[in-house]
C-alpha cells in the first residue's frame, strides 16, 4: 500500500488512525496549497482531487477518510477501532455519521466560506452568506453531543474508536482558526484532554 498525504484535517484523521493501530505505510506528500492535487497525475488516482488517498497493492485507489480507515482496520492485525462485532461496528458508524454530518460538515464549510475563502473560492462553490449560520449549527450540535457524553469516557462508551479520532481532529482544526469549544461543554473539554494524552494525537 501507499498513502498520499497532505496538510489539513482529512489526512490527519488517517494518520492518527494508523498511529493508533500501529500501521506503517509508505507515504508521498502532495502539495495541496500548490494545487498538485488538481493536476492530471493525481486526478488519475482520485478524480475528485481530494486528499488523502490510499493506493492498494493491486494498483487501485481508495479515497474518503472513513473508507480508508475501515479498509485498514479490516486488513491489518490489531484491536479494531471500528468494532469487534456487528453491534459495535454499527454503533461506531452511527456516531461517525452523526459527527460528520451534524458537526464536521457545517464547521468546515463555515470556515471554507469565511476564513479560508481565498483558498477555496477558486476550487469549490462557496456561500459566504451561509458561514455564520453553519457555525451556529455546528456549535448547537456540539452542545448536544456534550450532553450525550455525560458519564462516558469515549464517544462509544468504553471503546476508543474512529468516531473519537474524527471529532478530535476537526475540533483541533477549528481551533486553529479561532473556533474553540464553548466552556460550557465540560464533558467534551474533558474528553479532548483524554484524547490528547494518547500518543497517536501527535500524528
Amino acid at each position: 500500500m501507499h498513502f498520499y498525504n497532505s496538510v489539513g484535517p482529512n489526512p490527519q484523521v488517517v494518520r492518527m488512525f494508523m498511529a493508533e493501530r500501529g500501521i506503517e505505510v509508505p507515504q508521498t506528500t502532495v502539495d495541496l496549497r500548490g494545487g498538485e492535487n488538481r493536476r492530471a497525475d493525481y486526478m488519475a488516482k482520485n478524480p475528485f482531487g481530494q486528499l488523502p488517498c490510499l493506493e492498494l497493492d493491486d494498483g487501485s485507489f481508495l479515497a474518503e477518510i472513513t473508507v480508508i480507515c475501515e479498509y485498514l482496520d479490516e486488513t491489518t492485525q490489531g484491536m479494531s477501532l471500528i468494532g469487534a462485532n456487528a453491534k459495535e461496528r454499527a454503533e461506531t458508524r452511527m456516531w461517525v455519521r452523526r459527527i460528520d454530518l451534524n458537526i464536521i460538515e457545517p464547521l468546515t464549510n463555515s470556515l471554507r466560506f469565511s476564513k479560508l475563502l481565498k483558498l477555496f473560492e477558486s476550487r469549490i462553490h462557496v456561500i459566504p452568506q451561509a458561514a455564520d449560520d453553519l457555525l451556529i449549527t455546528a456549535q448547537k450540535n456540539l452542545a448536544w453531543l456534550n450532553g450525550q457524553m455525560a458519564g462516558k469516557t469515549w464517544i462509544c462508551g468504553d471503546r476508543f474508536t474512529l468516531a473519537d479520532i474524527l471529532l478530535f481532529v476537526f475540533i483541533g482544526f477549528g481551533g486553529n482558526f479561532g473556533v474553540t469549544l464553548d466552556p460550557a461543554n465540560t464533558n467534551l473539554l474533558a474528553w479532548v484532554e483524554r484524547v490528547k494524552a494518547r500518543p497517536s494525537s501527535a500524528a
